[in-house]
């Protein structure tokens, strides 16, 4: 692959880039003065990224996630999440929910209805934010699939610089997607 291969579509505009993160922190705000733990927000943004195929933002998020408390058990099922209902509240099902519908964009019934029921179990706030937080978190996986973002293995590093790998980088407490 040449470097004319490549367009990181982030570098080529950087206002535009941060114009969506400056989005991405009001769209978190709004969900941390929800309600919605930054956990709940990084399920949802592993989920979104695992239905869109972006490996770098999963790469991204799951680590995000795990440093928010998310249990190793509910990543591992997160594909199935609604055949493993324990492992989940029912604030963490209703945003995933809204997530999912967010970013397949099921048929308009089919939609309505997940929707509806999500609702059921989130006040108006917490719809808002999480419906947000799916729009910024599919804009940035898109950003990163199209500019072909690498995932660099964290192993293999370690192997050849013979010293541990440096920690992850915590997410911006108040940016879903930054990074992305």
């Amino acid at each position: 692959m040449t470097a004319r291969d490549r367009f990181f579509l982030d570098k080529s505009d950087p206002d535009s880039w941060h114009a969506l993160n400056g989005l991405a922190g009001t769209v978190a705000g709004a969900a941390e003065e929800a309600g919605i733990s930054r956990a709940v927000l990084e399920l949802v943004n592993v989920r979104i990224s695992q239905l869109n195929g972006c490996a770098y933002c999963l790469d991204l998020h799951v680590r995000y996630a795990v440093k928010a408390g998310v249990s190793s058990q509910q990543l591992a099922v997160l594909t199935a999440w609604r055949e493993a209902e324990a492992l989940y509240s029912e604030l963490e099902r209703a945003a995933l929910a809204v997530g999912e519908a967010a970013t397949v964009l099921p048929e308009e019934s089919a939609r309505a209805a997940e929707l509806a029921a999500a609702r059921e179990a989130l006040t108006d706030e917490q719809f808002s934010a999480l419906q947000w937080a799916a729009v910024t978190m599919n804009a940035f996986n898109r950003i990163s699939i199209l500019s072909r973002h690498p995932v660099r293995s964290r192993g293999a590093a370690k192997a050849a610089a013979g010293t541990a790998p440096a920690p992850a980088t915590p997410a911006p407490a108040r940016v879903p997607g930054s990074g992305a």
